[in-house]
């Protein structure tokens, strides 16, 4: 898969050299004949894969963490309502998981404009930030008693006992222990994590898009869901001994603060966006960095494609109105419907209830979430296989299609004309390929896509709007799903979400390019309106 090819692309977005260019460089005078032999060596072998892999691989801990958030509340969603006192209220246990989706909301609008303004990098740190305050927060409010101790045996308590938190510290020499429960509490670290959520996936696709060498582009952005499914699995497993383990959902939330940890450390000896340095007029540390990732032989190159498509375009000048109804709307339009129609495909719902619903049909919640995570893996690890074969626009229509054909089998399971056993198959197996079909396509491909056909200088700040509407529908679709499948009952609602899979299906067809082995420059040029 990863083989090192030769006689293609010179690096990660750049175009070929045409072998009419190649004669014409032979045509040179012979004192330049050495300089222009070891060009061409250059520029007909493909960048060494290997030496961004570990920069990619940095910048997916943020994918998994995605993926842990989202999936962290199914499994102890019912022993939360329990401990927090609303068990049974749909429209809390909605809230709560909900609550992260609304800052994701809030960290996804700016994270454009913070990685224009700070870097990849330190955008990644940034992220990792409230990702670890919020997985550490025990609770805000509600205290029912207090103890002067000793720093010592209040760090005790704190290991060895969920409900109690550090209140104050006194005169250097003496903590004050609390016992808190409260769903405000939960609600405002749900929160803080979500703004973290929110930063971090935008950040990543454009990072993994800007470092990766072409020819395995497609290849590299699918690591982002293998990520995502790797961190949804872990939630999965971790959650299940919640209901035989008072408090064990604490301690579901608190251990994501160590991947956040290490995001934050590692992402200081990673290598910045070349793109973004060279835009900074940052030229020498953009050569440095492209070395980093490309080798040595494919630095001149790599900057003297940059600067063919720098058109003195200034990052910091794109305004808001200019996404929405200037001249880049139809990207912005794409980019944003695809997130949408991924959304009210209704993936979430499953990733987020699947517990509740699996469980309503009879089957055991841990062995559903197991049988869950393995699919969405499965699915992304034909996706990354296929990626830079089939190609983008392929995956999409096959992956949306399959959702369709899935959300049907819901149907008819739910249908009045089928005895319990057939329909607990159908049940379980179309959720099964519901989700192995979104995890071959529509779960990794917009991600990807959306980075390459944006113009480099609203790259950054057109995935914020972008995610933005992906988690606008995403915490509607959290917070209504279990009151909406109580009031329309399944039938109805699956058949919702079919529909959405086949409009999505229409849309893909007419409106979505293909990208594969495409450079960056050639996408732009294809899509972008002449002046």
């Amino acid at each position: 898969m990863l083989s090192r090819p030769t006689l293609r692309e010179p690096s990660s977005m750049y175009k070929r050299m045409s072998s009419r260019d190649y004669t014409n460089v032979l045509d040179v005078e012979d004192n330049n004949s050495e300089y222009m032999e070891d060009d061409m060596v250059q520029e007909t072998t493909n960048p060494n894969w290997k030496l961004s892999l570990p920069h990619v691989l940095v910048a997916t801990i943020t994918s998994f963490l995605f993926g842990y958030h989202l999936g962290v509340v199914n499994e102890p969603l019912e022993s939360i309502s329990l401990d927090l006192g609303f068990s049974g209220d749909t429209l809390r246990e909605g809230l709560v998981v909900s609550m992260c989706l609304g800052g994701a909301f809030v960290g996804s609008l700016f994270s454009g404009w913070i990685a224009d303004s700070v870097g990849r990098r330190r955008a990644f740190q940034l992220s990792a930030v409230p990702m670890i305050l919020g997985a550490s927060m025990r609770s805000l409010c509600s205290t029912v008693r207090t103890w002067q101790l000793t720093p010592i045996t209040a760090l005790a308590l704190l290991v060895l006992n969920a409900d109690y938190k550090v209140a104050g510290i006194a005169q250097h020499k003496c903590c004050r222990c609390a016992t808190t429960k409260s769903l405000t509490g939960m609600l405002l670290g749900r929160l803080l994590v979500g703004t973290g959520m929110g930063l971090g996936p935008p950040v990543a696709s454009l990072y993994v898009t800007e470092v990766s060498p072409s020819f395995v582009r497609g290849t590299y952005g699918s690591f982002i869901q293998i990520a995502t499914c790797l961190g949804l699995m872990g939630a999965l497993l971790i959650g299940i001994p919640s209901k035989e383990i008072a408090g064990w959902w604490r301690v579901c939330f608190w251990v994501s603060a160590v991947p956040a940890a290490i995001l934050a450390f590692a992402m200081e000896f990673c290598a910045e966006s070349p793109y973004w340095l060279y835009k900074r007029g940052r030229s020498v540390e953009a050569e440095a960095d492209f070395e980093k990732l490309l080798g040595g032989s494919h630095v001149k190159s790599a900057i003297a494609e940059l600067s063919k498509s720098d058109r003195g375009d200034d990052m910091e000048t794109v305004k808001l109105s200019e996404l929405i109804y200037g001249r880049h709307f139809r990207v912005v339009f794409i980019g944003s419907t695809l997130f949408a129609l991924q959304q009210l495909s209704g993936i979430n719902a499953v990733f987020y209830f699947s517990s509740t619903v699996f469980r309503s049909a009879g089957v055991p919640s841990n062995l559903a979430n197991i049988c869950v995570g393995v699919a969405n893996l499965s699915g992304s690890v034909v996706a990354m296989l296929l990626m830079d074969k089939l190609g983008r626009r392929v995956l999409l229509l096959g992956s949306f299609l399959g959702m369709a054909l899935a959300m049907g089998l819901q149907v008819i399971a739910a249908s009045v004309f089928l005895s319990g056993t057939y329909a607990l198959v159908l049940s379980v197996g179309g959720m099964l390929l519901f989700v192995l079909a979104f995890a071959m396509g529509a779960g990794p491909v917009p991600g990807l896509l959306l980075p390459e056909i944006f113009p480099g200088r609203i790259r950054a700040k057109a995935m914020s709007v972008c995610m933005s509407v992906h988690w606008v529908i995403n915490f509607f679709v959290g917070l209504l799903f279990l009151r909406l499948l109580e009031q329309l009952g399944p039938k109805v609602l699956y058949s919702i979400f079919a529909t959405f899979c086949l409009i999505a299906v229409v849309f893909v067809k007419r409106n979505v390019m293909e990208t594969k082995g495409k450079s960056l420059q050639e996408i732009e040029i294809a899509l972008l309106p002449q002046e």
